[in-house]
């Protein structure tokens, strides 16, 4: 039997818009995370782009990729020197966020989500230097319930 993906046990697109709009909230009570959170310059469709690209990330469909990619991600969030403990505390919002979004409580479930966002909040922290330069194009990462796909 095929196990289904992170995003199917999730509970598909409306699981995930849950956890990118409780994710939301977190950051925005979190005073180290509400400032960029709040910002004016924040596209308007933030919540329903961040669940698009977790759900593609986690085995959805391409629907971020139809409108940007994971370079375009990365390029946004690049260059805003932002200290480490950002990182860990929006670590944490994911992580307090699955419960506000009542996604599965399953040990193995939630340690494959909790490791896919230290993964992901490591590598976007990885551009926050000032002259760091992003990729100009980079593939789709796919998780699942074993890590990264290559």
């Amino acid at each position: 039997m095929t196990r289904p993906s992170l995003y199917e046990y999730a509970g598909g697109d409306s699981a995930l818009r849950a956890l990118a709009a409780a994710h939301h909230e977190r950051c925005l009570a979190d005073p180290w995370l509400n400032h960029p959170f709040s910002h004016p310059g924040q596209h308007p469709e933030h919540v329903e782009r961040l669940a698009a690209y977790w759900a593609e990330v986690l085995g959805g469909p391409a629907t971020f990729t139809s409108f940007s990619g994971h370079a375009q991600m990365l390029g946004i969030h690049s260059g805003n020197e932002a200290p480490a403990e950002m990182g860990d505390r929006f670590h944490q919002c994911f992580v307090l966020a699955m419960d506000d979004a009542q996604l599965p409580d399953d040990p193995e479930f939630r340690t494959a989500m909790a490791a896919y966002m230290r993964w992901a909040v490591d590598e976007v922290m990885g551009y926050m230097a000032c002259e760091a330069k992003p990729p100009t194009a980079a593939p789709m990462p796919r998780w699942s319930w074993d890590g990264l796909q290559a």
